[in-house]
């Protein structure tokens, strides 16, 4: 494989090592921080964020939905509905006051009070009616007369109200014997329950909704319950909460987690005694995860940022080492000259430029006349020192575009591009008299030095090698004629200039 694919192979393959290792890197911190994340914010929801929900609702229900429940035992144990009622419902404007106040005081949407002996429907107006076993509306009142509970929640519409759907709590009476008097109790709209209901979600961004011991669902917002579940369904029929309706046959309090449409819930779930329902506060982990998904994203986001940098700042110092390897690979560290490996580079693009564009092409070899005497009698600094100086001289004396090489020890070559024969013989009588008219400083020395020069013009079917070794020809007759002179190597015969 050439040098310069292999080094770009081993700079492809250092850039993918990186790029697989940091990525790897940063891919693998991120999703450890987002897993300890997700973690810990489920276990703050589970064991702390719902169970507190829970908490602050019941409280909200006990001010909200188990007060009028309170307000109706305390009526139906009141001893002025029972003395009332017992000594024969006389005043009738006595119980209208009673159930008024009561309204008022308690902020009820209706009170009412209705005799069992008489049947007679008191509230806050006055009288209503006559219950009847046979009216529709009123067999709610004969349920009641025959259960066992001492009451019930129930929902109907208010007749004293314009028929408003209300959430009514319903209480027995007993007189001092325990004998059934009657049933008094409060209502509150069922709008206003909704209501209600909707601020508890709104002000603690869960689902909250209520189902009784079968599994009904028997209280929800505005919205409904658990995917839009309606009041009346039971749990079996809501997708992720089948498993639930079995759990419900004793009052319990627990936490659950249950999966609908690949998006996970949790569930805190509450008996309330005071209803005999339970309350559900729901949470799903859309809305609580995003914010760390997003923190994911943008982790991932910036590590691709900094993985991008990384390589460019990478690719960038590799670049620059390999060209500084290069350069040392093909440069002169002591005269700053390419050397014969740069030489071999650059000539043979320059030859196959002047076989293409058919221009001229001019190889002069160069060497400095009695150079090992010089580094014997003044050392090797001095003679460093003239080699570099030498090497300035050609740069001044050529143009940008010619080719100069240190060819090795005290030996130059160079290619002139687009010059015959006699431009080139000219340019190799300037050089040798400006190197001979040089004087090179040294330890209070002025050293001074020739040079003999074969030249060779390239010929059609030369090669770099048959070039060059032309021009060495010329350079050992320059040598043998006396140095310090210009030697023109021909195809055919020495011509000694």
């Amino acid at each position: 494989m050439p040098l310069r694919e292999h080094t770009k192979y081993s700079h492809s393959l250092l850039l993918l090592a990186l790029v697989l290792l940091l990525g790897c890197g940063f891919l693998a911190t991120s999703l450890v921080s987002y897993q300890a994340s997700l973690k810990s914010i489920r276990s703050s929801i589970v064991n702390t964020e719902l169970p507190l929900t829970s908490d602050n609702v019941y409280s909200e229900i006990q001010k909200d939905l188990v007060r009028p429940i309170l307000i109706s035992s305390m009526m139906s144990r009141d001893t002025f509905v029972r003395d009332w009622v017992m000594k024969g419902e006389k005043d009738v404007e006595q119980i209208t006051r009673y159930l008024r106040e009561i309204q008022q005081h308690y902020g009820a949407f209706t009170s009412f009070f209705i005799s069992d002996r008489t049947l007679t429907y008191y509230q806050t107006k006055g009288v209503l009616k006559k219950v009847n076993r046979e009216e529709p509306r009123d067999i709610w009142y004969f349920r009641v007369r025959e259960m066992k509970e001492p009451y019930e929640i129930n929902v109907d519409v208010d007749l004293a109200n314009q028929d408003q759907l209300t959430f009514f709590i319903n209480y027995k009476v007993f007189d001092y014997d325990g004998k059934f008097l009657g049933a008094t109790g409060v209502g509150l709209t069922v709008d206003a329950v909704i209501k209600l209901i909707d601020e508890y979600q709104r002000r603690y961004d869960r689902s909250v909704y209520f189902v009784d011991t079968n599994g009904r669902i028997v209280l929800t917002g505005t919205a409904g319950g658990p995917m839009g579940a309606k009041v009346g369904q039971k749990l079996a029929e809501v997708p992720g909460l089948e498993a639930l309706q079995a759990r419900l046959g004793r009052p319990q309090t627990g936490k659950f987690e249950y999966q609908e449409q690949g998006r996970g819930h949790f569930l805190n779930v509450r008996y309330i005694p005071e209803l005999d329902w339970y309350l559900f506060v729901d949470k799903h982990e859309g809305g609580l995860l995003s914010g760390i998904r997003n923190t994911l994203y943008l982790n991932l986001l910036i590590c691709l940022l900094i993985t991008i940098v990384v390589l460019v700042l990478v690719s960038r110092l590799v670049r620059r080492y390999q060209q500084r390897i290069s350069a040392l690979a093909t440069t002169d560290s002591l005269t700053g000259l390419p050397n014969r490996r740069g030489f071999e580079l650059l000539a043979g693009q320059a030859l196959q430029e002047a076989r293409r564009d058919r221009r001229p092409l001019v190889a002069l070899l160069l060497d400095l006349d009695h150079f090992k005497l010089l580094n014997d009698t003044y050392g090797h600094q001095a003679g460093d020192l003239v080699l570099q100086g030498f090497a300035q001289n050609l740069r001044d004396s050529l143009r940008q575009s010619d080719i100069i090489c240190r060819w090795g020890g005290e030996e130059f070559i160079i290619l002139l591009k687009d010059t015959g024969n006699s431009t080139a013989h000219q340019l190799a009588e300037k050089v040798l008299g400006e190197v001979a008219s040089k004087r090179y400083p040294f330890r209070g020395v002025n050293l001074q030095i020739t040079s003999s020069i074969g030249l060779a013009e390239m010929h059609p079917d030369d090669s770099l090698d048959s070039l060059i070794a032309r021009a060495d020809r010329g350079l050992y007759r320059a040598k043998q004629s006396g140095r310090n002179c210009v030697c023109v190597e021909p195809s055919g015969h020495a011509d000694v200039q």
